[in-house]
């Protein structure tokens, strides 16, 4: 094989003569080169198109992860949405609470007799203060702390009023019960406790309690509240109220013309529980009042006379 190099000057060429072994290896490197230059190309393509494209598996993966962060912000919308719902039963809570809370204070109120203008239960409290710096350190409490913490301070005042009602319930019903007053509505003495002169014999007997005459059929009230424990007829008394007070206090109401009370009745102070009349050993309409103080029987007057409490 031959090879003719032909130079710019003058046109000088040149032959060179190859062997047959330089000659088999340019033929060689002839067909080799275009091979190589496509297998490269073949290498760079693919290599460049794997780096861009999507790995199957990465792909699957990222489904996963957004499945599962679908998941998980429906759990959070659920567990919002039970949150919210249980705070809306707290705050029912609470709110009937305070409506409590209001229904005993207009109690207490009307109990102490204080007056709207001294003290309006129903409204919200007059407040203020001066202006101070605020702390901007200060966070905020969630919103389930500052219930319970309400919850706790509704509780505490709860059992407060509760226990002021308690107090001043058994005041009024120690105020009740407490024995004083006349046990008529209208009419005067007729007889005192003590030795007197019989009625109908003229001689001189005990009389254990004092005698109020009054129009027939005018109000017989009870002193004191308490439990009724004896109406009927019994002999001497005619038709007889007996009412127990407590406290070992017991009073009876004789000669009645007609009873408004049963047996286990509770009356409370003021309360007409007969009518006057003239039943049993009487000579005209009158009542019959008796004390009783730890089973014996005392002068009515000192409580006929006592000052109301």
């Amino acid at each position: 094989m031959n090879i003719i190099i032909v130079g710019r000057r003058h046109g000088e060429s040149k032959n060179i003569r190859l062997s047959t072994a330089v000659k088999h290896l340019v033929l060689g490197l002839l067909f080799a080169l275009p091979m190589a230059m496509g297998a490269a190309g073949y290498w760079l393509a693919e290599r460049l198109t794997s780096d861009m494209a999507l790995d199957p598996n990465a792909a699957k993966a990222w489904e996963r992860d957004l499945v599962e962060q679908r998941e998980e912000l429906q759990e959070l919308r659920q567990t919002s949405d039970r949150e919210m719902a249980a705070l809306t039963v707290r705050l029912a809570e609470l709110q009937g609470r305070v409506l409590r809370l209001d229904a005993v204070g207009e109690r207490l109120i009307d109990t102490a007799g204080l007056q709207s203008d001294e003290f309006d239960f129903s409204s919200a409290p007059s407040v203020g203060g001066p202006i101070v710096d605020l702390d901007t350190s200060y966070k905020v409490p969630g919103i389930t702390h500052a219930l319970d913490e309400l919850a706790d301070r509704i509780y505490s005042r709860e059992q407060q009023l509760e226990v002021l009602d308690d107090l001043i319930e058994a005041n009024r019903h120690s105020d009740d019960t407490f024995v004083a007053g006349r046990p008529i509505v209208k009419g005067w003495m007729s007889s005192r406790f003590g030795h007197r002169a019989d009625p109908f014999t003229g001689r001189s007997a005990w009389h254990g309690g004092v005698d109020f005459a009054g129009k027939e059929g005018s109000g017989i009230v009870s002193v004191a509240a308490g439990v009724v424990t004896y109406s009927g007829p019994r002999y001497g008394y005619g038709n007889l109220v007996e009412v127990n007070h407590g406290n070992g206090y017991k009073t009876r109401y004789a000669h009645c013309k007609e009873i408004e009370v049963n047996v286990g009745d509770i009356v409370r102070k003021g309360d007409i529980i007969a009518l006057m009349g003239s039943t049993g050993r009487s000579t005209g309409p009158h009542v019959h009042f008796e004390v009783y103080k730890n089973g014996r029987s005392v002068d009515p007057a000192a409580y006929i006379h006592r000052r109301p409490r």
